[in-house]
């Protein structure tokens, strides 16, 4: 089943387009990444998917119901962390884990949520007031992960954590996706989506100009990837590898640093590469190749997307 389809979907404020005709579909038990700068239409097109704001134009179904008309039954079977949330300050952590389980009608005990997402037993009956931002950020998670939901939405999940609590958020996305349940991660640590996502997708200006596996973007965007060769020998003699492998990439893909050649190139060159350096006066050492981070990847696609423009 398909988890969330959009189609045509459009959303103006007045003379500004939010969303410009978006199709996206996310598949049943897929850990979904959503990318794209701010003012993209990330939270815009979340907020439609959860029937906080209406579509100009277009659909959006959700677990096989239109976000419009179901939208109860929708919630119903969705956990949200959304960006920006606030807690109710007079109330204490097991208060409002309580509001949420009494609301789903669910039979999630408030400590082993509480004890999941990292938050100790003296925490569940303090005010939230005083929670520090990672604090709240933990007991928003707790609150979305009631009921065992279908769907998890998680807007911005690691603001305010530490390394340790964005650590923990990773392990249980993928802990929940192992029990079924469908992601959609927004975020702008690209790190983070790379290292829980099978799927990613990148909004810009209200439009979606790229949705494949991390790998896939790789493959079809312009970052390549990078071959690091360890090379010995004199000065002239890298000077000389140097120069050969520039004769096959061009002058502005390799860097050079204490030995180390650095080349930004295509997977089926790297063998040519090789050859090349092997031709040298210069003895090859060692190699090792690199992916292009998704932040990388993420660079090439907006960019190429603001040049066309």
């Amino acid at each position: 089943m398909t988890a969330i389809e959009l189609k045509g979907l459009r959303k103006e404020f007045g003379d500004v387009v939010a969303l410009d005709g978006v199709d996206l579909t996310v598949e049943e038990g897929e850990v979904f990444g959503f990318l794209g700068p701010n003012g993209a239409g990330k939270s815009t097109t979340i907020n439609i998917l959860l029937d906080f704001v209406r579509p100009t134009d277009g659909s959006a179904t959700v677990l096989g119901k239109d976000s419009r008309a179901h939208s109860e039954a929708i919630r119903s079977r969705t956990g949200v962390l959304p960006e920006g949330y606030g807690l109710y300050d007079r109330l204490t952590a097991r208060q409002h884990l309580e509001f949420v389980i009494d609301s789903k009608e669910a039979d999630d005990d408030p400590m082993a949520l509480l004890d999941r997402v990292g938050l100790d037993a003296e925490a569940a009956d303090q005010k939230t007031g005083g929670f520090s931002k990672g604090m709240q950020q933990r007991l928003i998670l707790a609150m979305a992960l009631v009921g065992e939901p279908e769907l998890l939405i998680l807007d911005e999940p690691s603001t305010g954590l530490d390394p340790n609590g964005a650590r923990l958020m990773r392990e249980i996305v993928r802990e929940e996706n192992e029990r079924g349940a469908t992601v959609f991660f927004s975020s702008h640590i690209l790190d983070q989506v790379e290292s829980v996502c099978d799927t990613v997708g990148i909004l810009q200006d209200g439009n979606l100009i790229a949705k494949d596996t991390i790998d896939g973007l790789r493959e079809a965007s312009s970052t390549g990837m990078q071959l690091v060769v360890t090379v010995g020998g004199s000065q002239s003699d890298i000077d000389t590898a140097v120069a050969a492998v520039e004769d096959i990439t061009g002058t502005d893909t390799v860097s050079v640093e204490d030995g180390t050649l650095t080349v930004t190139c295509e997977s089926d060159d790297k063998m040519t590469i090789l050859n090349a350096l092997e031709s040298t006066p210069a003895t090859v050492e060692d190699f090792e190749t690199e992916s292009a981070s998704l932040g990388e990847v993420f660079t090439s696609y907006t960019t190429a997307a603001e040049v066309e423009q």
